[in-house]
C-alpha cells in the first residue's frame, strides 16, 4: 500500500524524536487532559504567568517551527531533504485594535516576502480573522446596517486582505487563505472572488478553502468553477474537512437554525471526496491542494492522476497534512514524486499557544486521528528493535 512504508514514513524522526513523538499523542488521546491543559494555559496567559515550561516546549517543537521566520530554518531545510515543502503558517491570534491587526498583517508581508526567496515554500498563508476583526465580519455577512466608523473600519479590512494578495500575486507566489465560521465566511467569500477575478487569469494564485463538511459547499464550488469558465479566470481551492463541526452544531442549536454542517462524518467524507472528483475532472480550470490526514481520500487523488497518467509532480495538485502528524502519508507521497507540503505553525509561543490546544481538541474529536499516529509510531519502534537487535 502507497502509505505502509515506516522507514520512509519516520526516516526523518531519531528514536528520542519518536518516545517524544509517543508521550504527546499518549497525553492528547484523553480529552480531559486536553481540555485542563487548555483551561491551564488560558489561566497562565490570563495571569501573564510565564509558560515555556518544558510540556509546553516538547509540544510547540514537534508540531511549530519556531518563534520566527529564521527559528523555521531548521525545518525547512529538514522537511526538503525528504522532497517534502512547508508552508509558514503565522497561528498568533489576531486582536481587536487596528494595531493588532496591522502588527499581524505585517507578519504575514514578511512572510511573504521570504517565501518568495525559498524554493522550498511553494504556498503563503494567512488566517481572515487574524487581520480582520470577527464581530465585524459577522455584521457584514449578516448582512447587518453598520455604522459609519465601522464602514471604515471594514475598508481598512477590506484593504489589508486585498494587500496581501496582490502582494503574493506580485511575488507569483500562490496564497492559501484559510477558512472561518460560517457565520463570518460570506464576506471572505465575497474577497476571494474578487482577487481570483484579479489574480488568477494565467493560472490559479489565489486559492480559497472550502471546508467540506458544510452542507453547502459542494454546490458553492461547482458555481465558483461555472463562473470561472464564463469570465475566463482560473480557480484555486484547498479543501479541508472543517475545524469547528461542535461549535457549529451549538450555534446552530441555541440559535433555532437548521446546522450548516453534516451530523456524520460518513456524509462529510462523501462530500470531500465528490470535491476531488469534480476538481480533478476540471482541472483545465481548477488547482487544489488535497489538505486531508484521510489516508483514504489521498489514495483517491492519487489513484485518478495515476488513471490517466499525469505526472505526480503536476503543478496543479497538491497535499498537505500538518507538521508533526500523518508523517506516512506525506513523505510517502514525496517519496513517490507527489507534490506536498508541510503547514508549520510559528510564532511566539504564547500566542501560538491557544491555536495548539485547538489542535489538540480537534485531534481527540477526529475519530481513530490519535490512535493511528500511536499505532504507526509503536509500528516503527518495533521494526527499527528488529532491524537493530
Amino acid at each position: 500500500m502507497l502509505f505502509d512504508n515506516l522507514l520512509v514514513a519516520f526516516e526523518s524522526k531519531s528514536d528520542a524524536e519518536l518516545k517524544k513523538a509517543y508521550r504527546i499523542f499518549s497525553l492528547m488521546k484523553y480529552p480531559f487532559l486536553v481540555k485542563t491543559a487548555k483551561l491551564m494555559m488560558q489561566l497562565a496567559i490570563f495571569l501573564h504567568l510565564p509558560i515555556k515550561f518544558p510540556v509546553v516546549k516538547s509540544i510547540f517543537k514537534h508540531f511549530c517551527g519556531g518563534e520566527t521566520l529564521p527559528d523555521c530554518e531548521n525545518t525547512i531545510n529538514s522537511l526538503q531533504q525528504y522532497q517534502v515543502k512547508t508552508i509558514l503558517d503565522y497561528s498568533a491570534e489576531g486582536g481587536a485594535t487596528e494595531a493588532e491587526l496591522d502588527e499581524v498583517a505585517n507578519e504575514i508581508r514578511r512572510l511573504i516576502e521570504y517565501a518568495a526567496t525559498n524554493d522550498a515554500i511553494p504556498f503563503a498563508v494567512f488566517k481572515p480573522s487574524g487581520i480582520m476583526r470577527p464581530g465585524l465580519l459577522m455584521k457584514v455577512a449578516a448582512s447587518q446596517m453598520l455604522s459609519v466608523v465601522e464602514k471604515l473600519e471594514f475598508e481598512l479590512d477590506r484593504k489589508r486582505f486585498m494587500d496581501l494578495c496582490d502582494k503574493s500575486a506580485a511575488k507569483n507566489l500562490p496564497l492559501f487563505v484559510d477558512a472561518e465560521e460560517t457565520w463570518i465566511q460570506k464576506p471572505v467569500d465575497d474577497l476571494m472572488l474578487e482577487m481570483m477575478r484579479k489574480h488568477n487569469k494565467q493560472k490559479a494564485i489565489i486559492f480559497n478553502t472550502l471546508q467540506m463538511y458544510r452542507t453547502d459547499r459542494l454546490d458553492y464550488l461547482h458555481q465558483l468553477t461555472e463562473m470561472a469558465r464564463n469570465e475566463k479566470f482560473y480557480v484555486g481551492v484547498k479543501l479541508v474537512r472543517g475545524a469547528y463541526v461542535e461549535k457549529e452544531h451549538q450555534r446552530a442549536m441555541k440559535l433555532a437554525y437548521p446546522t450548516p454542517v453534516f451530523n456524520t462524518k460518513i456524509e462529510t467524507d462523501s462530500a470531500f471526496n465528490k470535491a476531488i472528483e469534480f476538481c480533478f475532472e476540471y482541472s483545465g480550470i481548477v488547482s487544489f491542494c488535497c489538505a486531508s490526514h484521510n489516508e483514504f481520500s489521498c489514495a483517491l487523488l492519487v489513484e485518478y492522476m495515476s488513471s490517466v497518467n499525469i505526472a505526480p509532480n503536476d503543478p496543479r495538485f497538491w497535499f498537505a497534512q500538518l507538521h508533526g502528524m500523518s508523517n506516512h502519508i506525506s513523505f510517502n507521497l514525496a517519496k513517490a514524486g507527489f507534490n506536498v507540503c508541510k503547514y508549520v505553525p510559528y510564532g511566539p509561543i504564547k500566542a501560538v499557544m491557544p491555536y495548539l490546544m485547538r489542535r489538540a481538541e480537534e485531534n481527540t474529536s477526529i475519530a481513530g486521528q490519535t490512535g493511528r499516529e500511536l499505532q504507526l509510531i509503536l509500528a516503527e519502534q518495533k521494526r527499527r528493535s528488529h532491524s537493530n537487535p
